[in-house]
């Protein structure tokens, strides 16, 4: 029983993509970007995993305190574990090849090339591709252990009370930071119109990755890749008394990026051959020869 539960807590989903499913269910979009079929038809599963949504966020919701996020933020954001070539970071990032997918078998690098492909083809600015490219880099995480729980998920604040805005809050009463009065009230350890930047949020791909482009792409590309998770601002609006004008002005940037995240999947492969001189060219403008992980 102790190892069946050490195995759902680790791996309480079918796939690291099922939360994107989820997803697009809570929050479907327009049909522009899907072009290769509607919107209804992506992450199309005859038997959704929804047990298993409602699994990953009870862990998740569970385990997303305060502390937790502090003590990731000291172990990961260091990047001691791994130093490679951008190229050899692709590759190891397609370990997390997911034959479980119904929208593609293509892997992880061919999934961001469709994303980072289709800003590119609405004219959009090319730090905008390159955030496009990197944005589920984080996903690494993964590869060094970690559970699903605290690589994916919506992200939220904490330090503060949860919205009820938040998919499955009523997980939260299981959450040790439930019982501490200061982190229960509108503002917690927070001040009114604070800025995110002052915010906490729950550790996941968004923070890890963010950390790590931070010293290299434009801002609006850094709130891309920090806040896309973040479902409860910027599709529900439900921490707008913790942002700043800035950060209403960066969040149409926010906005502007989800629906290629969501809706880019095409069953046919981008031509890397044809490519890969634009993107050599993209990431060497803006990146250094290796990043740290």
């Amino acid at each position: 029983m102790r190892d069946n539960k050490q195995l759902s807590e680790t791996h309480p989903l079918s796939s690291l993509d099922v939360w994107e499913d989820d997803l697009l269910q809570r929050y479907p979009d327009p049909e522009s970007i899907a072009t290769a079929k509607s919107t209804e038809e992506y992450r199309n599963y005859e038997t959704p995993g929804r047990d298993s949504v409602r699994e990953f966020y009870r862990l998740n919701h569970q385990y997303q305190t305060f502390d937790f996020v502090q003590q990731k933020k000291a172990e990961f954001l260091s990047f001691d574990k791994k130093e490679m070539s951008i190229w050899d970071a692709f590759q190891f990032l397609n370990q997390l090849v997911d034959d479980s997918d119904p929208d593609t078998d293509l892997d992880q690098f061919q999934h961001l090339l469709q994303t980072s492909e289709a800003i590119r083809a609405d004219g959009h600015p090319d730090w905008m591709v390159l955030a496009g490219l990197f944005h589920d880099m984080g996903k690494v995480l993964c590869l060094f252990g970690e559970p699903q729980w605290a690589v994916v998920g919506d992200t939220f604040p904490v330090g503060c009370a949860w919205s009820d805005k938040i998919v499955y809050p009523e997980f939260f009463r299981d959450n040790p930071d439930y019982q501490n009065p200061q982190y229960q009230t509108r503002y917690g350890v927070y001040s009114p119109g604070c800025g995110l930047r002052q915010v906490n949020l729950s550790w996941g791909h968004d923070e890890y990755i963010y950390h790590m482009m931070k010293d290299y792409l434009p801002e609006p590309a850094l709130y891309m890749l920090r806040y896309h998770s973040f479902y409860a601002q910027h599709r529900e609006e439900a921490y707008e008394h913790l942002m700043d004008e800035h950060d209403h002005e960066m969040f149409k940037w926010v906005r502007l990026f989800n629906p290629y995240d969501l809706y880019s999947k095409n069953p046919t492969p981008p031509d890397w051959t044809q490519l890969r001189p634009y993107y050599e060219e993209l990431v060497a403008k803006y990146l250094p020869a290796t990043l740290k992980f």
